[in-house]
């Protein structure tokens, strides 16, 4: 029987006791710690069974092992909605009902299977859950979240909701594609790279950043080309290629700076979230109705900023619908497109997490900072074991390929040998991990971008970037002239890279080549303007930078010549300005738009774009009119940081004191002697320099950001 809303929400004893002792019967058993937790990580997170509307919670909370925190104060509160709920709509305020159930512990788990339980669907949303529990040390109730949830539609911070996932697999449109190709004596179907790719950003290859609005552009192509119409010069661009990669479309960092409507897009009391009875020193666990103010998720992100948390799930952002069918629609589009299969690829981020990972997984996940955030601790066996159950769930959305960044990362410190090593072992598994739609199974080909030793000084010439595929030979990996630093605007770039060059033509088959990704353009506009520009490509900035990528001679050494398997990004290819200017966490915001942003202004815009009313409306409302003044404050901007080591209040007050003083003052003259910013920030004291500039606090910079 099927489960309704109607159903009382309870822990069913006999069917939590078999799941009990399955993980039992897993724990005592001879395999290696690792094998262990990569059998019990199968059963975490929430699985809904539609043969008997029942559904299994599991949980790992080490944080929750001491015996100090009794059982009594963790419990799993559960959200249902009464009402319908509108994903589209940018807010709404719903009728829940809430329930409290206690899950039974076993070491660091907790486990459950529960009646009553509503799954979402393609129609409609299910019952949302996490843990609560009683901190013993401040007396404040806490959450965990799931961090292998199937679907987190109001984002990383918010209750994961539990998704009917067996019908989803069920009434995909592309069941049949999976059987296809050869496969191995354990009857696994081995994935065969493409001939080329496009790389893809939703939010900007999208008409309305989402992936149903991709889709829809594919379907219109497909039409298109059955009825032989023409296409536009846009859509032609999306096709000739049997691949797309997508850029990370994983849950990312959000910002937490408070609006309207509260913090978030998952909207209650917050001093709800701190009750205790204080006669039991309980959590409050009476069930009753709560409303719920929801928002519709706007982070816009390039997608390499991800905090590993639900990394099994789709960034909601994403998603028009907030429905992980989505994402299923689009790849069964391109595996059914009329020209032939289109092959979907994964980029995989797990080899760091921004520091807003700290407050969403427990401690035994992250070993330290590191450039991006955190190091991720690949070597506790469960974490390992977690990370690849994450990319299986992924995987089993339909992709045929991932591709790993910054696989140079992934590293760690061997006690035996003294020395940080390459955990090549762990980089191994993830491309070893099986697929499963429906009855098949399939092992999907792979790409690794590897620079190593980066960030080491002197890496862009020592790097082999074939230390993978030596490991690993039928993998990919991102060829020398693709990976970064790839400068062609600077006199005698080609002379200095002629040996990357020669060596890519002697050994590239297992390369990745191409015109354009997700970093080339972006590292184009790194270049300092100081620098021996190659001013035979153009009169100014743009058009140098457009004449030294968009260029017949380098399209011509590359497919002409280049071995190994080509890459385009549509941004490049649609000649389209293209930086990583993105929302990113409350802390670091203003810095990385500071160092992201000067370039790109200096290099991509020109004043008669930036005029465009339809363009950089938000900045215009703050008062930003003038593209000069902009670039100057930008500079300035990006040298308080640099001068304060980013303190927020002095980079402020730094703005507050050069914008306003005068620049030949005395005053002024001292502090540009020890102070960058005070040479670029008071280039902006003139007469008709725009009010905003006079206003500038903390808030008014992270309104910027």
């Amino acid at each position: 029987m099927v489960a309704t809303s109607r159903q009382p929400i309870a822990l069913v004893d006999a069917a939590t006791q078999d799941l009990l002792t399955w993980a039992e019967q897993v724990q005592a058993s001879d395999e290696t710690i690792l094998h262990k937790a990569q059998q019990l990580a199968t059963r975490l997170g929430a699985h809904y069974r539609p043969a008997d509307g029942l559904t299994e919670i599991g949980f790992w909370a080490p944080e929750l092992g001491a015996d100090m925190v009794q059982p009594k104060n963790i419990y799993l509160e559960i959200f249902t909605p009464k009402q319908a709920i509108a994903p589209q709509r940018p807010s709404q305020k719903v009728l829940f009902r809430r329930d409290y159930v206690e899950l039974v512990k076993q070491g660091e788990y907790f486990w459950g299977v529960l009646s009553g339980l509503k799954a979402g669907t393609r129609h409609q949303l299910g019952s949302f859950y996490w843990l609560r529990y009683l901190d013993m040390d401040t007396n404040e109730v806490r959450v965990i979240g799931d961090c292998l949830a199937h679907s987190l539609p109001y984002g990383v911070y918010a209750p994961a909701e539990v998704y009917d996932l067996a019908s989803l697999q069920a009434q995909r449109a592309d069941r049949d594609y999976f059987g296809q190709g050869d496969r191995d004596e354990a009857g696994i179907i081995r994935v065969h790279p493409p001939r080329n790719i496009l790389q893809l950003h939703v939010n900007t290859a999208s008409p309305d950043g989402t992936l149903a609005g991709l889709t829809e552009a594919y379907q219109a192509i497909a039409q298109k080309l059955i009825h032989q119409t023409p296409l536009s010069p846009a859509e032609q661009n999306f096709i000739g290629y049997d691949a797309v990669q997508l850029l990370p479309i994983e849950p990312t960092v959000e910002y937490r700076g408070r609006h309207d409507l509260g913090q978030g897009f998952f909207i209650f009391n917050e001093d709800d979230m701190a009750e205790m009875d204080p006669d039991t020193e309980g959590i409050e666990q009476e069930p009753g109705d709560i409303k719920l103010t929801f928002r519709n998720p706007d982070t816009q992100n390039w997608g390499y900023d991800i905090v590993i948390f639900g990394c099994s799930a789709t960034n909601p952002a994403v998603l028009r619908t907030l429905r992980p069918d989505e994402l299923v629609d689009f790849i069964a589009t391109l595996h059914n497109f009329p020209t032939g299969p289109i092959q979907v690829i994964y980029d995989i981020v797990y080899g760091h997490a921004d520091n807003q990972g700290i407050e969403l997984l427990n401690g035994r996940f992250l070993k330290g900072p590191n450039m991006y955030g955190q190091d991720v601790n690949h070597q506790n066996p469960t974490v390992r074991a977690i990370l690849l159950e994450m990319q299986r769930r992924k995987n089993n959305t339909g992709a045929d390929g991932i591709r790993v960044d910054g696989a140079q990362d992934f590293k760690f410190f061997n006690p035996l040998s003294g020395r940080v090593e390459y955990d090549d072992q762990y980089l191994s598994a993830m491309a070893e991990v099986v697929q499963q739609v429906g009855d098949h199974h399939r092992r999907l080909f792979s790409i690794f971008e590897d620079g190593r030793p980066w960030p080491a000084e002197g890496w862009e010439e020592i790097s082999t970037y074939r230390d993978i595929i030596e490991f690993k030979p039928d993998a990919f990996q991102w060829g020398p002239l693709i990976f970064a630093h790839n400068t062609p605007s600077l006199q005698g770039f080609w002379e200095r890279k002629w040996r990357r060059v020669t060596e890519q033509m002697q050994m590239g088959t297992n390369w990745i080549t191409g015109c354009g990704n997700h970093d080339t353009l972006r590292r184009g506009t790194q270049v300092d303007p100081e620098l021996p520009i190659n001013w035979n490509l153009g009169d100014g900035l743009p058009e140098v930078l457009n004449n030294a990528y968009d260029n017949a001679a380098v399209t011509l050494l590359t497919y002409g010549f280049s071995p190994g398997l080509p890459m385009d990004f549509i941004n490049c290819t649609q000649r389209a300005p293209w930086g990583f200017l993105r929302n990113t966490d409350d802390r670091y915001g203003v810095k990385v738009v500071s160092e992201e942003a000067g370039g790109f202004l200096d290099w991509q815009i020109i004043p008669e774009t930036y005029d465009w009313p339809e363009l950089f409306p938000r900045l215009k409302a703050m008062g930003f009119s003038k593209l000069g003044e902009l670039r100057q404050f930008v500079r300035g901007l990006c040298d308080a940081i640099e001068d304060t080591h980013y303190d927020l209040d002095e980079v402020a007050h730094l703005c507050q004191q050069f914008i306003t003083a005068n620049p030949d003052s005395e005053e002024m003259q001292a502090a540009k002697a020890t102070r960058k910013s005070a040479a670029t920030l008071s280039q902006l004291n003139v007469p008709d320099k725009s009010a905003v500039l006079t206003e500038l606090d903390v808030a008014k910079l992270k309104d910027f950001a």
